[in-house]
């Protein structure tokens, strides 16, 4: 699998924008915007693409901080293992729309539906929100939802990467 972006946007009233997937991998969980890096792409680029396909809304590249750099191990089927990058991003333009993949809902912090995300998210996507920046292995079972091992290190990212 290529490389990933994945995107939160945060409103600074303690409240966090997450979409529903409405199809593909992970339908029915609520999760953050992204997805696949295409030929040519910064990973930045990427996540501004994918951003607006699924979500309407815009943001500038440099805008974005870079939060965790995670990598997510397949063992079972090497081909689904893959990179990816979770920024966070307080300012952009525009009014979060429904899309083909997406169905968006803003949830207030302590309300983060945990119970219909992915079990990785829930287990890397609080210390981000605590403002730790995260490097780390998420090992997931042959089933490729549950979690049977992960390894996170506290790091210093350069967040305009």
């Amino acid at each position: 699998m290529r490389d990933t972006s994945l995107v939160y946007l945060l409103d600074g009233e303690n409240r966090v924008l997450l979409g529903r997937k409405r199809r593909g991998m992970g339908v029915g969980k609520w999760n953050g915007f992204g997805g696949k890096i295409e030929a040519g792409e910064t990973m930045r680029q990427c996540a501004v693409r994918e951003l607006w396909e699924e979500s309407g809304i815009r943001v500038r590249p440099e805008d974005l901080e870079l939060m965790a750099d995670l990598y997510f191990d397949q063992p079972s089927d090497g081909s689904w293992s893959h990179g990816g990058m979770v920024y966070f991003v307080r300012k952009w333009e525009g009014t979060p729309r429904l899309s083909e993949e997406m169905e968006p809902r803003w949830f207030r912090l302590e309300e983060l539906p945990y119970d219909e995300m992915w079990q990785a998210d829930c287990i890397w996507l609080p210390a981000l929100l605590d403002g730790k920046q995260l490097r780390g292995t998420i090992l997931f079972a042959p089933d490729g939802d549950k979690v049977t091992h992960s390894l996170f290190q506290e790091v210093h990212l350069d967040r305009t990467k």
